[in-house]
């Protein structure tokens, strides 16, 4: 069979939106400060909820900066954070699309856990709640789940194929490799893309109280008094780019994006399994041409559960053997919260931060690691050190795996 040609993929430009503030700066300071951006629940029903604690966007977020005033009261919560997102990533990356020509060669993948959930919830209780005849003429176009990439697309006139994934917790990795790979196999030269996700809703935060995995005090992964995750929101976007287009027009690559790995359990909706987990990073390592020992961080899905930390913990022995002793591993979801379909979005900038800075952000408020955790966890503080290569993991419900891997900018 013939082969493919294929091209690197490179990272150019990142934007955030996300509970430790508003920029990927802020919240790459924040993660290398050791500083958690949970407290308690800002949220008008919060009285009648059990669970009193999240991590939340600022409340001196302001969406009406920088959106046009007839776009405004089209965006669910969820779209404003990816909308500012993105106009962040793109500023960062230097491209102006009207003036380059590069709409119709750009394309836009957003991943999104549930979607427009304030919308959703808040036309509920109209119906509901409030015996209303009828919900917002503008509800459909708030909630669907493709809202926020095609925003996106319309604010800067992207033309390149334009579309959402919904992974639950893998949203934002699998948007990621999507994007990658048609630039990779040249269906586009340039694509934005990341994820986001704004879930603290009544209704979504009653059902999360169902599942009984949620923290009461905060969130401490792989420790072993830890009690749950703890929900938090935002936004990453990236501006991705094949090497050769980033190095015609002179852009600063940040990072790599040289491979990845997904994978499906097919075993349980809920129960992780280590097996799944190790060969969406197998395949990332392979993809990216790399041996176990040429990484040197893991920022871990590392949810704060009894049976997610464990079952990682199993995950990365299996797949790097031996190294697995000499790598550092964190989750930065001890201090920017579990924000399902963008949770990968937002590690993805430790992840960039870490390559380009030699800093490995810590996992906070890790008191005493579980003896069935048996990894260096980097405990509360930052450590200054080489990294050469970076996996980011993401692993949802449903049993689905999606895994990035990070070398330096070439």
């Amino acid at each position: 069979m013939p082969t493919v040609e294929t091209r690197r993929v490179v990272i150019t430009g990142m934007g955030a939106i996300s509970p430790l503030g508003v920029g990927a700066r802020a919240l790459w300071q924040g993660l290398r400060e050791g500083r958690s951006a949970i407290g308690p629940l800002r949220h008008r029903d919060s009285d009648t909820l059990r669970v009193k604690i999240a991590a939340q966007v600022p409340e001196s977020f302001d969406p009406a900066t920088g959106i046009d005033e007839r776009t405004l009261p089209l965006l669910d919560r969820t779209s404003e954070f990816a909308l500012h997102a993105a106009r962040e990533a793109i500023a960062h990356s230097g491209i102006d699309f009207a003036r380059d020509g590069l709409g119709q060669r750009t394309a836009v993948v957003v991943g999104t856990g549930v979607g427009g959930e304030t919308t959703q919830d808040e036309q509920s209780r109209r119906i509901y709640a409030e015996k209303a005849s009828r919900t917002h003429p503008l509800t459909i176009v708030r909630l669907m789940t493709n809202a926020s990439a095609s925003q996106i697309s319309i604010a800067y006139g992207l033309r390149g194929p334009t579309y959402a994934v919904a992974s639950a917790c893998a949203s934002a990795n699998h948007a990621i490799i999507q994007a990658a790979q048609m630039i990779r196999y040249g269906m586009t030269d340039v694509a934005v893309t990341g994820g986001t996700e704004a879930c603290l809703s009544f209704g979504a935060l009653r059902a999360w109280e169902a599942m009984r995995v949620l923290s009461d005090d905060t969130c401490r992964p792989f420790s072993v008094n830890r009690r749950g995750l703890v929900l938090g929101e935002g936004a990453g976007i990236f501006v991705l780019e094949s090497l050769e287009h980033a190095r015609a027009r002179g852009a600063t690559i940040l990072a790599e994006l040289a491979g990845s790995g997904m994978s499906a359990d097919a075993s349980d909706i809920v129960m992780p399994s280590a097996e799944g987990a190790a060969s969406a990073m197998s395949h990332a390592l392979a993809e990216a041409g790399l041996n176990p020992e040429d990484v040197d961080y893991i920022n871990a899905h590392g949810t704060g559960t009894q049976a997610n930390d464990v079952t990682e913990t199993r995950a990365i022995r299996l797949a790097f053997g031996e190294h697995a002793d000499k790598l550092a591993v964190s989750s930065t979801k001890s201090m920017h919260g579990h924000a399902l379909g963008a949770s990968g979005a937002l590690e993805l900038v430790a992840a960039i931060g870490a390559l380009r800075d030699g800093v490995v952000p810590p996992t906070a408020n890790l008191d005493q690691v579980d003896p069935a955790c048996d990894l260096d966890y980097v405990p509360n503080v930052a450590r200054e050190t080489p990294v050469r290569a970076v996996l980011s993991n993401s692993f949802a419900f449903g049993g689905l795996n999606a895994v990035l891997a990070l070398k330096r900018a070439p």
